[in-house]
């Protein structure tokens, strides 16, 4: 009885039908690029300093530039307002007061700039931009500047949370119905978002939006890489995380155009209702409804693809069974995945890049945010060096391996974030040249820990070993912001020296890791343990299998 890899032989493994089901899939990768990252334009903290009431009728009385009225009336004023005193005190002194000079205000009352006492910023901030974010909305600035980091940790606890329970409802119930349930859901949170009024609201949707955004984009990834053949599977796993990044080109184009934080969330929301059209477009996993005992229903979307394709199927090719029947039945367990030597040690090495690749790929995007002389134009820049990244793995994972190619993105990550670090602010064009770099390395390393993951593992953990080794990817999303947004207080570049540990740290490890190139995939735990005993076999390829858990970008 042939296999459905066998049948899409001759049916097209790669041809129109699955072209469409491509390109339908891609939309929804992309869509996903406001909930990752959407920190960036939504949690802008821009130039800021207390209001303080009169400082706007004296300086009018006086005739003062805006700067001469930052140097008379604003704290430890240095011409860029970058203290914190600057920033979160003001004077304590009554501007209204009708007799002060306007050559010298603080001495006319009394004392100077060292003397005058300072407070709270009582009445609030005034903000040096165009347009709104929750940060100038809710003044999430000075001693509440920590809840725009919650704002973004509880997008990556849902993701942590609702990744294992989204898979469960891939696995059940099937990845169409998946996708639609959770598109339907991430539909109305993005709109509640744009109407709730309080910050408490906005924290909660968020991670409500968190529990399904990520489970549906893992969906999509299952079902592109369900519908093709063994050989492509790699290929269109990568240009669906591709797909991503074309996202944010598009987002960092909208954020331009609408600097206002509801009209953004309302205007990438909006445009995901179509994605509920793919009830009528989309196919249900062929897959999936083999693994249920529904083979009619998987031969019916067959014989549709061959007539989509232009195909003939043969018509010895009357049933289907599904690839992994004779694999046999076990239980797997959490201690499996460190009951033996090389297990565990793969188990700890992935967990361990898991993390670092979900910090170092965050935490870049968030900190070039903070440090942009242009914000729009800089994220385009770190955007666009993921479309070589993807290249660069496609031509080199079949010819040179994964561990040296995965190790080198690692290391060159850390030696970039340790090299933007140490450039002086003067040269920021530079900066930003390193920092893409590191971009490029951590965007490398990120999509190649997806697909190692599951070569490391017998057949029968490997589910489990991918959803386990990728909790951490949401763990460090969760960590990521309290790591950019608090030293940064201390010095602006030190989440990059960070940065630079934990990915030097990786590239290291990795190297600890076999090399999978030209092996097949093991079926026990023998196979794994035996792999750096092995020689690879020239005479077999590798066909990657589609899990229920595999997930990519955090």
């Amino acid at each position: 009885m042939p296999t459905l890899d066998d049948i899409l032989e001759h049916v097209g493994e790669f041809d129109r039908f699955q072209k469409q089901t491509f390109f339908v899939l891609c939309l929804l990768s992309a869509s996903f690029t406001p909930v990752y990252v959407g920190v960036v334009f939504f949690g802008f903290t821009p130039e800021h300093r207390c209001y303080s009431p009169g400082v706007a009728e004296l300086s009018q009385r006086c005739g003062w530039s805006l700067e001469e009225q930052l140097n008379h009336t604003v704290p430890q004023w240095d011409g860029h307002g970058a203290s914190f005193s600057s920033r979160c005190r003001r004077y304590e002194v009554d501007w209204n007061t009708t007799d002060i000079s306007c050559t010298d205000p603080l001495g006319s009352l009394g004392g100077t700039g060292d003397t005058v006492p300072l407070g709270p910023c009582r009445d609030g901030w005034v903000y040096n931009s165009p347009g709104s974010s929750i940060v100038t909305e809710f003044d999430l600035v000075c001693e509440d500047s920590w809840k725009l980091d919650l704002f973004q940790s509880s997008v990556n606890a849902g993701f942590f949370i609702g990744s294992l329970n989204i898979g469960y409802i891939a696995d059940r119930f099937g990845r169409k119905f998946c996708l639609l349930t959770t598109i339907v859901a991430n539909i109305v949170c993005g709109l509640l978002l744009v109407f709730v009024p309080s910050y408490l609201w906005i924290v909660i949707i968020r991670f409500l939006q968190g529990l399904v955004s990520k489970g549906c984009w893992t969906a999509g990834y299952i079902l592109v890489t369900e519908v093709v053949g063994p050989q492509y599977r790699r290929t269109v796993g990568i240009l669906y995380q591709a797909a991503f990044s074309v996202g944010l080109l598009l987002f960092d184009g909208i954020a331009y155009a609408l600097p206002h934080w509801r009209w953004l969330q309302l205007t990438v929301t909006l445009p995901t209702c179509f994605l509920l059209l793919y009830y009528w477009c989309l196919p249900e996993s062929p897959r999936w409804l083999i693994s249920q005992g529904k083979n009619d229903k998987a031969m019916k979307i067959v014989r549709n693809m061959a007539k989509t394709n232009h195909k003939k199927m043969p018509s010895h090719f009357k049933d289907i069974k599904f690839e992994e029947d004779d694999c046999g039945k076990q239980n797997p367990s959490l201690m499996d995945l460190f009951r033996t030597p090389q297990i565990r040690k793969n188990t700890l090495i992935l967990m361990y890049n898991w993390f670092t690749s979900s910090v170092l790929y965050q935490g870049l995007i968030m900190h070039m945010g903070m440090a942009a002389e242009n914000m729009y134009l800089d994220f385009l820049y770190s955007a666009l060096v993921e479309f070589p990244a993807a290249f660069i793995i496609i031509v080199t994972i079949d010819r040179v391996g994964r561990r040296y190619p995965w190790a080198v993105s690692n290391l060159v990550a850390g030696a970039a974030c340790l090299a933007t670090a140490l450039i002086p602010e003067d040269l920021h064009w530079l900066k930003v040249i390193t920092a893409c770099i590191g971009r490029m390395g951590i965007t490398m390393a990120f999509e190649m820990v997806c697909f190692v993951n599951t070569e490391l593992y017998p057949t029968y953990i490997r589910n489990l070993g991918v959803m386990v080794c990728s909790s951490l990817c949401d763990i460090g999303g969760v960590i990521v912001p309290f790591i950019v947004y608090r030293l940064v207080e201390i010095w602006h570049d030190l989440p990059l020296v960070v940065f630079t540990v934990l990915g030097l740290i990786a590239g290291g490890l990795v190297l600890l890791l076999p090399e999978t190139k030209g092996r097949v995939l093991p079926e026990t735990v023998e196979d794994v343990e035996n792999f750096h005993r092995q020689s690879a076999p020239t005479a077999k390829k590798i066909y990657l299998q589609v899990l229920g858990s595999e997930v990519a970008r955090g």
